[in-house]
C-alpha cells in the first residue's frame, strides 16, 4: 500500500501546506461557502496543482475541513469513573466545540442535508457516535451492545448542531441556556436508561 503524499519527502513543509489548504477550506466554510480544491488553494496561497495532490477532489477537503476532524476522543486525559461524570464531560466538551466553530458546523449541517449528493458524505459520518459511546463504557458490563448504540442514538440526537439550532433559533434561548438543556437531556436519558432501560432495544 503506498503511503500518503503528505507522509513522504520533506513531511514537515507538506504538513504546514496541509494545514494552510485546511484552514483555508474551513475559512470559506466559515464564511457560508462551499469550497472547491481551487478556492482553497486560491485562499492558502498554495499552487492548485499542489492542492490536488493532497485533496483529490471536493469531497475530501470537505471532509477534511469537518470541525470534527482532528478530534479521537472527548474525555478528559484523566477521565472520571462514573458513567454520568463521563457523559457529562463528552456533552460539555462537545457543545463547547459546537459553539466555538457554530459557523462552520451550520454550513456543515446544511451540506450534509444535501439529497444524494456523495461529496458531503463524509459530513455524515457520526463522529460523536463514538465518543459519546466511549464515555458510555462502563455500561458495558450492564447493557448489551444494542442497547447501548440505542441509548447513545438518543443521547445524540438530543445535542450537538442540530439541537442547537433548534434551541436557539426556535426556542429563543441564549448559547449558555442551550448548552445547560443539552447537559441536562443527556443525564436525564442516561438516568432514563438505568432505572427503566432503553427502549427499543431487545435482549
Amino acid at each position: 500500500m503506498s503511503r500518503p503524499y503528505v507522509d513522504v519527502g520533506r513531511t514537515g513543509q507538506k504538513k504546514r501546506t496541509l494545514d494552510a489548504l485546511v484552514a483555508a477550506a474551513r475559512g470559506i466554510v466559515a464564511a457560508g461557502a462551499t469550497p472547491t480544491v481551487d478556492e482553497a488553494a486560491v485562499a492558502a496561497g498554495v499552487a492548485r496543482s499542489t492542492a490536488y495532490r493532497y485533496f483529490p477532489g471536493q469531497r475530501e477537503l470537505l471532509a477534511a475541513a469537518h470541525p470534527e476532524t482532528a478530534r479521537k476522543s472527548m474525555l478528559p486525559d484523566d477521565p472520571p469513573e462514573g458513567v454520568a461524570e463521563r457523559l457529562d464531560a463528552v456533552v460539555v466538551e462537545f457543545t463547547s466545540m459546537i459553539i466555538e466553530t457554530e459557523a462552520q458546523q451550520r454550513t456543515m449541517l446544511r451540506l450534509s442535508l444535501e439529497p444524494a449528493d456523495e461529496r458531503y458524505l463524509p459530513l455524515r459520518q457520526g463522529r460523536a457516535i463514538g465518543w459519546i459511546k466511549e464515555a458510555l463504557a462502563p455500561l458495558q458490563e450492564r447493557f448489551t451492545d444494542q442497547e447501548i448504540h440505542q441509548l447513545v442514538l438518543a443521547i445524540r440526537s438530543a445535542i450537538g448542531i442540530e439541537a442547537l439550532v433548534w434551541l436557539t433559533d426556535i426556542g429563543g434561548l441564549s448559547r449558555d441556556a442551550a448548552v445547560a438543556s443539552m447537559r441536562w437531556s443527556a443525564n436525564a436519558l442516561l438516568n432514563q436508561a438505568l432505572s427503566q432501560g432503553v427502549p427499543g432495544a431487545t435482549r
